[in-house]
């Protein structure tokens, strides 16, 4: 069974360059701890790049290492939310350009996910079909768009050409809002907690809010095996059972919608792993490594995909990827 990796990224030095100049005042690269240059957020560090964040050759050589067939790559945190309009959508062009010209390169190895200005609604729909006529397979999009929900009505339109397309949709952490008030700035809790707690507020904000029933054919992909959302299952319920207001826009059950959604293996247990599958069902689970970040793991998520039961094996290594992606 092909093996392919839904949650694995590209940064590129053009937008690094871009990051560099434009993002501020929230944005800055400056050394760390790990690297000589990492991405700050308020202060709070949160992007480590690495060398094959750059570079595809080498990327391509340690997925044939790890026994990784085909990787569907994307950009990741802050995107290209940042710097305006203008610098927002030539930033998501840039992304988009260079992924799609690794495709054509890499034509056995490599599929992409499209990088949006989501903030600006109507360049961003026009970006989104540019992206998918230059062979984007699906759309990645942050958790919170500089804050911003993703159930806001200013975002409609972007939804709405997405779902017509019925694309899979790469829902990624960033920093949540609030990051400084919430204190997570010391100690890399920006990725180790902040990101879980992102995924988790903006998927479950999507369920309540009636989202899945407005937008039914896109095929979302929740980070990080699901962040919280199936450990949370049953509170979910429960608080839909006896409070009003998490009635207010769904007539069926939270859990309900967890199995309509998709889930990537990029856990470090196999009891994570196993929660996600119980949740979600062993169909909706899709590889996925988060490589090339300093806590990515390709052999690690595929050795604790490869311990599954032969038929949840199969499908979560490539097959269930392969329908979603009609590659």
């Amino acid at each position: 069974m092909t093996v392919i990796d839904v949650h694995t990224h590209m940064l590129g030095r053009a937008w690094f360059e871009m990051l560099r100049q434009h993002g501020g005042p929230h944005y800055e690269i400056r050394p760390s701890l790990d690297v000589p240059e990492a991405v700050y957020c308020d202060g709070a560090p949160f992007l480590t790049p690495q060398p094959a964040h750059f570079d595809y050759g080498l990327r391509v050589k340690e997925m044939s290492a790890a026994h990784v067939d085909l990787a569907v790559v994307s950009l990741t945190a802050p995107s290209c939310y940042w710097g305006g309009r203008d610098i927002s959508l030539r930033c998501a062009g840039v992304v988009n350009d260079e992924m799609a010209a690794a495709q054509s390169a890499f034509a056995d190895r490599i599929r992409w996910f499209a990088t949006l200005p989501w903030e600006y609604p109507d360049v961003a729909v026009d970006e989104l079909a540019r992206a998918c006529d230059r062979g984007a397979v699906g759309v990645m999009v942050m958790a919170n768009i500089n804050g911003r929900s993703l159930t806001e009505p200013h975002f409609a339109a972007i939804w709405q050409a997405i779902d017509a397309r019925g694309l899979p949709v790469l829902l990624h952490p960033t920093s949540p809002p609030a990051t400084a008030a919430l204190d997570i700035a010391d100690y890399g809790m920006v990725a180790a907690v902040g990101f879980m707690m992102d995924t988790t507020l903006a998927i479950s904000r999507m369920i309540f809010d009636g989202f899945f029933d407005r937008y039914a054919k896109l095929k979302l992909i929740a980070s990080h095996a699901g962040a919280t959302l199936p450990y949370l299952a049953g509170r979910l319920d429960f608080c839909w059972q006896k409070m009003r207001a998490a009635r207010q826009h769904i007539d069926r059950p939270p859990s309900e919608y967890l199995r309509h959604i998709f889930y990537d293996a990029v856990c470090y247990r196999p009891e994570a792993l196993a929660m996600a599958i119980e949740i979600g069902g062993a169909d909706h689970v899709l590889y996925g490594s988060d490589y090339p970040h300093n806590i990515g793991d390709m052999a690690g998520c595929l050795a604790r995909v490869d311990a599954l039961p032969p038929r949840q094996r199969d499908g979560i290594r490539g097959g269930n990827a392969q329908r979603i992606f009609k590659i």
